[in-house]
């Protein structure tokens, strides 16, 4: 682990232990996978934090312009209200409107990114980031540290109907969580690891994979806009 990445994991250490912040991010799922399964989702998904926001901007990835360790987009990093009028005022983003936000997120999707919700101390919600395993200060810190307390998942858990699973491993390739392995030419699925992101659902061939509302318990009440 980089200096960065120590000095960042220092910081959310302190912030747990003075019970300022429960978590630095939260996994939100992709709203198409969701959406095609006709579930009713929760304020805090994808979509409706975006259509929702008062203002939305756009801006390149802290974490991919700063490792540069793979190809996926930099414009992807969607903020919201104070914090995007902020970075317009600086000429660090650019604003944009929620048409062009879900095609953002649509292409981040399709790239096998993960959408991270991530608030402050005071959890007030204030950006949306799509995330690589390669790059992503927080998923490195999961990969690197083990500290999956940093990283809270979403409402919701994959359900794969093994019936209608053909082994080809294309979910277990976008799973960045191992959540999936491939052993001995069948898929096996670890649901105590899944975060219910939903990039599994999208690259699914035969639709046996959905999300289902999660009953394990969340340690982390839905972050409150700012």
């Amino acid at each position: 682990m980089d200096s960065y990445l120590s000095k960042r994991l220092a910081t959310y250490d302190k912030w747990l232990k003075a019970r300022r912040i429960s978590h630095s991010s939260r996994v939100i799922p992709v709203s198409e996978s969701v959406q095609e399964k006709q579930w009713v989702l929760p304020t805090e998904q994808v979509t409706e934090i975006v259509r929702t926001a008062r203002v939305v901007a756009v801006q390149a990835c802290e974490c991919r312009v700063r490792y540069k360790r793979c190809d996926n987009p930099l414009d992807v990093c969607l903020l919201f209200d104070e914090m995007a009028e902020a970075c317009i005022e600086k000429g660090e983003a650019r604003r944009v409107e929620f048409s062009e936000a879900k095609e953002i997120l649509k292409h981040a999707n399709r790239c096998g990114l993960v959408h991270l919700a991530l608030y402050g101390p005071d959890h007030a919600l204030y950006a949306l980031c799509s995330c690589c395993p390669c790059c992503c200060h927080e998923l490195q810190i999961i990969r690197d540290s083990g500290r999956k307390e940093l990283i809270a998942h979403s409402d919701y858990v994959a359900v794969t109907q093994m019936d209608d699973c053909v082994h080809c491993r294309e979910c277990v390739d976008r799973c960045v969580f191992g959540a999936r392995e491939f052993e001995n030419g069948h898929m096996i699925f670890h649901p105590h690891a899944c975060t219910g992101c939903g990039l599994c659902v999208t690259t699914c061939p035969t639709g046996a994979i959905s999300l289902s509302e999660s009953t394990r318990p969340m340690p982390l009440s839905s972050p409150r806009r700012g």
